[in-house]
């Protein structure tokens, strides 16, 4: 069993206040039991953030920051054809909220677009594309579409995580490579501007789709194969909307949850010395701890009492 736990921590002032007074038992015992490997350290500015790099890593994927391959590993799962010798990307539906001098994204994914609105934005979308040599595919949930193209390859693109609630402008790809991207992302706005979606969609208070997100660029290798689905991970997301809301009240509530029903499993197996993986992820970084097996002096720590719960959290 591997547990992957993105948004485990945060750099926001509200995470530092809460952690003081969380409580985890399960979480204590686990890591006292479990031992750490070296950090995956980053910064908060990556476009890749860490809980997609131990994601990565866990699928075996090696690629550049802010080039993970999340649209041709999907294309791939789904059995399209030349998944794995051409570039992919994932193609995300949002709202853009304009403010003096600044322009953000809304949360993600859009409030109530049905899949009856995003097959209708897909077909009035798709010839535009098409014309830049870029194809559409319908992905796993409405709004959010995979583009094969080989304007793909090589582009860097901030994940979608990066950028909710935040100011684009940061994040936007700015690259030589992405100008006909950005063209065709102006090109977008104008049309989604008058669509009798965004019609409808105003009649009952909802935002507007006014614009997409790029994410998941990149090309699979053609000899990759994905691990066994024994051995994937788990991935655990209920604390990364509350994260990106900052609703910290919330997330410790949740962060509580997880520790009543998820992790009393894995610490009965790491008790009995069976493989046990949990990595969790901050913002900047991330760390994994594993079972193996440990010194003596190890072992008899607990007794002195347990670390402290903010001294595992601070590297993230």
């Amino acid at each position: 069993m591997h547990l992957i736990l993105p948004y485990a921590a945060s750099v926001s002032q509200g995470y530092a206040d809460t952690l003081t007074g969380l409580r985890l038992p399960h979480l204590q015992k686990l890591l006292g039991q479990l031992t750490p490997q070296a950090p995956d350290s980053g910064d908060e500015f990556s476009l890749s953030p860490p809980h997609e790099r131990a994601l990565a890593t866990a699928w075996g994927i090696s690629a550049p920051d802010g080039q993970i391959p999340w649209a041709a590993l999907q294309a791939h799962q789904c059995g399209l054809a030349s998944a794995t010798s051409s570039a992919w990307a994932v193609i995300t539906l949002c709202h853009w909220q304009v403010n003096t001098g600044r322009v953000t994204m809304s949360q993600l994914p859009l409030p109530a677009l049905s899949q009856a609105q995003s097959e209708a934005l897909l077909a009035a979308m798709r010839p535009y594309f098409e014309e830049d040599g870029i194809r559409l595919v319908p992905g796993e949930q409405p709004g959010c579409w995979l583009a094969q193209g080989e304007v793909f390859a090589g582009l860097a693109t901030a994940s979608t995580d990066r950028v909710v609630g935040r100011d684009l402008a940061v994040w936007m790809t700015t690259s030589a490579q992405a100008a006909p991207l950005r063209r065709l992302q102006n090109e977008m706005q104008m049309l989604l501007y008058t669509h009798p979606v965004n019609d409808a969609r105003e009649v009952l208070a909802l935002s507007p789709v006014n614009s997409f997100w790029l994410s998941g660029t990149g090309a699979l290798p053609a000899s990759y194969q994905p691990p066994a689905e024994s051995v994937r991970p788990v991935v655990l997301d209920s604390l990364k909307p509350l994260a990106l809301a900052e609703d910290w009240p919330a997330w410790a509530q949740a962060w509580q949850e997880i520790d009543a029903t998820r992790l009393p499993a894995l610490l009965a197996q790491a008790s009995r010395g069976e493989p046990v993986q949990l990595t969790l992820c901050g913002e900047r970084s991330s760390q994994t701890w594993i079972t193996q097996p440990q010194p003596v002096w190890h072992k008899l720590k607990g007794l002195f009492g347990a670390r402290p719960l903010s001294e595992s959290f601070e590297k993230l």
